[in-house]
């Protein structure tokens, strides 16, 4: 029997490490995770902690071509990219919106005084399921970050919308990687 009690990292590495992954298909957890997740909150009406960020960081890596970090690396990023991405330093964050009408919606704090590149924003819908990743770089969220008058933004919290509107569309549910064309979320078109 596995014992996980003491392993650091997050659950993806975790299972890398002890090679549980050789047991069970990675993917295969991550779909379970979700289940369990959507069958908490149907049960109980409140999300299931922690669950969101590992999903995320997996939708993420698999959709964007990024390799999680290995575990107790420090800095605060979460992936490393390849192909168009090479090198990158990548945040990963992740947000299930449960109900699209209610506003102010946050992704989780923003480490500013760490070393990244650009921050991936993983939307899920009510079963866990991503449907749109947004990208942004450095220098458009500390630019965002400077030049808002929010207490809270000069701590790294930062709204959904306001994340939507100075990222990039990276993927989608219906069409996969956006890379071929710039997805202009200004035109309203």
């Amino acid at each position: 029997m596995l014992n996980f009690s003491g392993c650091s990292g997050t659950i993806v590495n975790r299972l890398t490490q002890v090679n549980v992954v050789s047991i069970y298909s990675l993917e295969k957890l991550i779909s379970e995770t979700r289940r369990i997740a959507r069958d908490y909150r149907n049960a109980t009406g409140k999300p299931l902690g922690g669950v969101s960020g590992e999903i995320a960081q997996f939708d993420a890596c698999k959709a964007l071509g990024l390799d999680p970090v290995p575990p107790g690396t420090q800095g605060g990023y979460d992936a490393v990219g390849h192909g168009k991405r090479e090198g990158k330093k990548v945040q990963i964050k992740g947000r299930v919106i449960f109900d699209e009408e209610k506003s102010g919606q946050r992704i989780g704090q923003l480490k500013l005084e760490q070393e990244w590149d650009s921050v991936v924003l993983v939307l899920m819908d009510e079963n866990f399921e991503p449907f749109e990743i947004y990208e942004a770089e450095r220098d458009e969220i500390v630019e965002a970050q400077e030049s808002s008058q929010s207490k809270r933004a000069k701590r790294g919290a930062m709204s959904v919308a306001k994340f939507k509107a100075i990222s990039q569309l990276a993927w989608t549910r219906e069409f996969g990687a956006e890379d071929d064309e710039v997805w202009d979320n200004q035109s309203g078109s």
